[in-house]
């Protein structure tokens, strides 16, 4: 056996095995919480290098998905519960280098904080839960290590017990996670049967020589549900919006990296979505309503966390559309630059807090009527004249449409009185910002990722109409805000459609939700439910 083949037969589960030992560090080497992060970083550097080794091999080598076994060890009739593939080997380098960056975060913000050893070892049992479900090839395996991270996540959102807001959030995650747990067996167990095997390749090669049954369209829906639990869409997103209460590093973990899985998760079920037209049509709904609700619901908030939070559901409900319309390498490429973008702006969220008191100094115009007519036209223009150029047909073109409307705003010029040479500056900014955009995501076209798109055109134009709504709503809280301000209302409350779940789970759990410096207070009254912890 080569080296390369080698090393891809066992090495990913490498770093799996130093973060599992980076979370029993502290039981097996008590120290104190400076040594023990200086031990934790050498266990995520290493993994990490190791990370960046595998793909590298991977790439190098052009092997694509690798089934990882013990070589020599005598177990080559053993089923393979694990697989290495191309996009399964690049997100284990980016969740390891997100958590080393984090864990190095961490150990300044907690300073001085009592219980660090216990925060140290819940996170690094997230890594490496995280890396086991990145090399799942078995719906157990799946299960399990997706299970596995909600729990070790649990000790991280109640890392401050005293707050109730934190408890509330980590019961309301916890319900989602225990029905989404259910759904994910429900659907395993028909997909077992009607294949024989519980293994994921082996599902691919049943659906590419028998097609898709009844017991395997009602599993893609379970599936479908599932991911939509996991990932926070609404109506279950209100544990994602007051998971603020814990530390800014938990937050940072929580939106960059685990919340995402979802959209892996689907990708990785491709095969099986593609034949499945109704839980893509689920996946549509809830993806495309969420994505429109929580977008609107994030322009009225304050607080910066709060705004990061309500960005991340609508985000999360546009991947899992992207995911509905068979657009897996735009999935992908969406799930690496959220996850990027989202851990440096909850990491460095008081550097957006300076940026926010500095420009709420200077009075905003309203964007001008013309630029808002303009921009998704010159938008659409920019994204035909990349995908003109040899080669380069990436996606249908209705998806060139809805990407013109989600990046006009980038084009929109101020309303007011403002120098011609000021105005074009402007609009070639807009314009270079477009064409990057355009041109990243060709690139993750030429990635060797090893996906397979298959867009559905009836369901393009069922999002590209939404998409055209949500911008016609915006332009219009542009020009006429007052028009919309009963809608303006119902978004500030966040549609109210947390009430039910929040009431739901207070009902499950009827204990007092008050700090207990104050419970040995005179009784109140009992406080009404918020969707939110802060606004």
């Amino acid at each position: 056996m080569e080296f390369p083949t080698l090393w891809l037969a066992a090495s990913p589960l490498i770093p799996v095995v130093l973060m599992g030992l980076a979370a029993l560090w502290p039981r097996m080497a008590p120290a104190s919480p400076a040594a023990l992060w200086r031990s934790f970083q050498a266990f995520s550097l290493s993994a990490l290098l190791i990370a960046i080794a595998n793909l590298g091999f991977s790439v190098a080598g052009g092997s694509g998905s690798q089934p990882i076994t013990t070589p020599g060890a005598g177990l080559a009739d053993w089923p393979a519960f694990l697989l290495a593939t191309p996009l399964g080997l690049s997100l284990a380098v980016l969740v390891q280098l997100l958590g080393t960056v984090i864990g190095a975060f961490s150990a300044r913000y907690l300073q001085g904080e009592a219980g660090q050893a216990r925060y140290l070892a819940a996170l690094a049992a997230v890594l490496a839960a995280v890396q086991v479900l990145l090399l799942a090839d078995h719906w157990v395996v799946l299960i399990a290590a997706w299970a596995l991270v909600g729990v070790a996540l649990q000790r991280l959102l109640c890392f401050y017990p005293e707050r109730p807001f934190a408890q509330l959030a980590a019961l309301k995650k916890r319900m989602a996670d225990r029905a989404a747990d259910a759904l994910l067996i429900a659907a395993a167990a028909l997909a077992w049967a009607e294949v024989g095997s519980g293994s994921l390749s082996a599902l691919s090669t049943h659906l590419a020589l028998h097609g898709l049954s009844l017991p395997l369209q009602v599993s893609a829906v379970a599936l479908s549900l599932a991911v939509i639990l996991r990932t926070a869409l609404l109506p279950v997103h209100g544990w994602l919006i007051q998971v603020m209460e814990a530390p800014t590093p938990v937050s940072a973990l929580l939106h960059a990296g685990v919340v995402n899985l979802g959209g892996f998760v689907l990708i990785r079920f491709a095969p099986l979505l593609e034949q499945a037209l109704p839980a893509r049509a689920l996946l549509l709904a809830f993806g495309l309503g969420t994505a429109i609700l929580a977008g609107m619901v994030m322009l009225t908030r304050i607080s910066i966390k709060v705004r990061l939070a309500w960005s991340t559901v609508a985000q999360m409900g546009f991947m899992l559309l992207e995911c509905a319309l068979g657009l897996y390498t735009l999935a992908a490429l969406h799930l690496i630059g959220h996850s990027l973008y989202k851990a440096h702006a909850f990491l460095g969220a008081s550097t957006v807090v300076r940026q926010t008191r500095l420009q709420a100094l200077h009075s905003t115009a309203p964007a001008a009527a013309l630029s808002l007519a303009l921009a998704p036209l010159l938008a659409g223009s920019v994204l035909l004249l990349a995908q003109s150029l040899p080669g380069q047909t990436a996606w249908p073109s209705w998806w060139s449409a809805v990407l013109a409307l989600a990046w006009a705003p980038l084009l929109w010029q101020p309303s007011g009185r403002l120098g011609l040479v000021t105005r074009a500056q402007q609009t070639l900014w807009g314009l270079l910002m477009v064409l990057g955009l355009s041109a990243a995501t060709l690139l993750a076209h030429a990635l060797p990722l090893g996906l397979q798109d298959s867009p559905h055109p009836n369901l393009g134009l069922l999002a590209l109409a939404g998409m055209a709504a949500l911008y016609a709503c915006l332009a219009l809280l542009q020009r006429r805000p007052q028009a919309l301000s009963r809608w303006r209302q119902w978004s500030y409350a966040g549609f109210y459609v947390d009430e039910a779940y929040t009431r739901l789970a207070l009902r499950l759990s009827p204990r007092g939700w008050t700090p207990a410096a104050h419970k040995g207070a005179a009784p109140q009254a009992t406080p009404r439910p918020l969707a939110d912890a802060q606004v």
